[in-house]
């Protein structure tokens, strides 16, 4: 019994793993390769900039997030969601292989915007049905899957097929890219359904409300989940977001920071990813909580002291490198852990992806602090605040935080007394 329960889980696993991978790796590659061509083509700095709208989508998602749950009374309901938005920007990467670059720039840059749409509605859809399919001492493994299929992404969007590029063309990479795409939906097919099958007759009465998205920000409790997703990894967002022009300042080229973070860091991530994912499992939520947050707030001010103190070298980087990107990958899981347990009934995609569009504007906030801070200041004084954030979230989470710890430790007791 326990076997088979381990087999269909890990296959669920396998399912959700291909699906953020498929989701991230264009996004990757057309994020990375973009402003490198626009840039050859003599395009100014100021219109390269605003290239980073085109992940607005990826923000606004929560505004059509309702209409995807109101319209799914079962887990197949979900699954027709990502089959239909995944099977589209697939389409929109194939139709984009037939353009050229230095022609069409502009319209490839709008087909790349309404691929993103694609790509978020099949975000939405694929997290609800996460949401749905895993009880919660299951959760934080998928919360891996999506953390590594986020790194690995990244890593093949954005070094892989860079190289791939080189050697083949767009026009000759994308009709691939667009396969990929479509042959990762493939472990969709084979998905059981079972325990969410049963219609939701409630929702299917109710009329559209502003309570759809409103009504998230009235659950009781829910402001301490708030500020927690808001401010829990801000004090690596600066760090990460600072670290490329910091290497290239201390005399680094662009090979050496794509070996540094690009493929160590990011495979670095999806360790700590994983490892984190089996140490939510054990020992639940809080403790944690509290460990990938003393993880986040000792890289804090290991950059810190690494700028002020200790000789700058191979070695002290690649260990700030690991370290930043460990805890990044470890605080992630307890990111999407928790967020997966503070959805309502009948709006899990909505809830889930408001609470990562509170990480992301988090994020955007933090990166372009970290820029003013190092600019005016210097990174030196830009680790200090890294670390003031990271110890204001710790003590954040050791004060507000104490009564989930009595909630999980009657709920362990339960289980056991049922067992």
């Amino acid at each position: 019994m326990n076997l088979n329960r381990g087999i269909d889980n890990g296959s669920r696993l396998f399912t959700f793993l291909c699906l953020y991978i498929a989701q991230t790796i264009p996004m990757s590659f057309f994020s990375t390769i973009l402003p490198v061509l626009m840039r050859q083509q003599n395009f100014s700095l100021e219109t390269i900039g605003l290239l980073q709208f085109m992940k607005l989508p990826w923000v606004l998602k929560f505004l059509w997030s309702p209409a995807i749950d109101r319209s799914c009374n079962k887990l197949s309901h979900y699954k027709s969601w990502i089959f239909s938005s995944e099977i589209i920007y697939a389409v929109i990467i194939l139709a984009i292989s037939f353009l050229d670059l230095e022609t069409n720039i502009y319209t490839i840059v709008a087909l790349i915007i309404f691929s993103f749409v694609a790509s978020a509605t099949q975000d939405i859809a694929t997290d609800a049905l996460a949401v749905l399919s895993f009880d919660k001492k299951d959760k934080s493994m998928v919360n891996s899957m999506q953390s590594v299929g986020s790194f690995a992404g990244a890593m093949i969007g954005g070094g892989l097929l860079l190289l791939l590029y080189h050697k083949v063309g767009w026009n000759q990479l994308l009709p691939y890219l667009a396969l990929f795409v479509v042959v990762a939906l493939v472990p969709l097919f084979f998905f059981k359904t079972s325990h969410a099958e049963q219609p939701n007759k409630k929702k299917e009465m109710k009329a559209p409300h502003p309570d759809d998205l409103l009504g998230f920000f009235k659950q009781k409790g829910i402001w301490k989940q708030i500020i927690f997703l808001f401010f829990y990894y801000a004090g690596l967002i600066g760090t990460l977001a600072m670290l490329k022009p910091m290497l290239v300042d201390y005399g680094y080229n662009i090979k050496e920071i794509g070996v540094m973070s690009g493929i160590i860091g990011t495979s670095i991530g999806c360790v700590g990813s994983l490892s984190g994912g089996f140490i939510v499992r054990r020992f639940g939520r809080f403790w944690p909580r509290i460990i990938f947050g003393v993880c986040v707030l000792i890289t804090t001010v290991y950059f810190y002291m690494l700028v002020t103190c200790l000789e700058v070298n191979i070695a002290t980087l690649h260990l700030g490198i690991s370290l930043l990107w460990a805890s990044y990958g470890m605080a992630t899981i307890v990111v999407y852990t928790t967020a997966m347990d503070c959805v309502r009934k009948g709006y899990e995609g909505t809830d889930f992806t408001i609470q990562t569009v509170i990480t992301h504007l988090s994020g955007m906030l933090m990166a372009a602090i970290a820029g003013k801070v190092a600019g005016s200041l210097g990174y030196a004084n830009l680790f200090l605040f890294e670390s003031c954030i990271a110890l204001f979230s710790l003590i954040y989470i050791l004060l507000i935080f104490r009564k989930d710890k009595v909630k999980e430790d009657n709920d362990e007791t339960r289980v056991t007394q049922q067992i």
